[in-house]
């Protein structure tokens, strides 16, 4: 009996296996023009068309004073042609106390560079506009 159950057991679980979605590729690299320390991580699709879970770890001006933040939008940045262009405003609906995310950047399958942004109009809070790199994390 025991040397029939194994097989089907086996054969489940390989079954299983093959029914889990792919997962995205986490990525991450530092920013060149910000304070030291300031980084970026992002998801890019299995199918490469969108970026999601953009993170921003770094400083920021906010009313004049430098403070340490980590910050990102809900939604995903489309990719068409490995050119990542986009804003996201966080509540989609705007207002004053909007969050704005600006990503742009070129996306290859082993490195990635472009520019982004996050900014607080109301409250005076800005990154500017900072250059990153990236690579898939190990």
């Amino acid at each position: 009996m025991k040397v029939l159950v194994f097989p089907l057991l086996f054969s489940v679980a390989v079954y299983a296996a093959r029914l889990e979605p792919p997962k995205p590729t986490r990525w991450t690299g530092p920013i060149s023009n910000g304070m030291k320390g300031d980084k970026i991580s992002f998801d890019v699709a299995p199918d490469g068309k969108t970026v999601s879970n953009v993170t921003f770890e770094g400083y920021w001006r906010c009313s004049g004073k430098l403070e340490q933040t980590t910050a990102g939008p809900e939604k995903a940045f489309p990719v068409q042609g490995g050119k990542i262009r986009g804003v996201v405003v966080d509540p989609p609906n705007g207002g004053a106390t909007a969050w704005r995310y600006e990503l742009e950047g070129d996306l290859s399958k082993a490195a990635a560079k472009g520019t982004f942004r996050m900014n607080i109009n109301a409250l005076g809070c800005d990154t500017y506009k900072l250059q990153w790199t990236a690579a898939p994390a190990k």
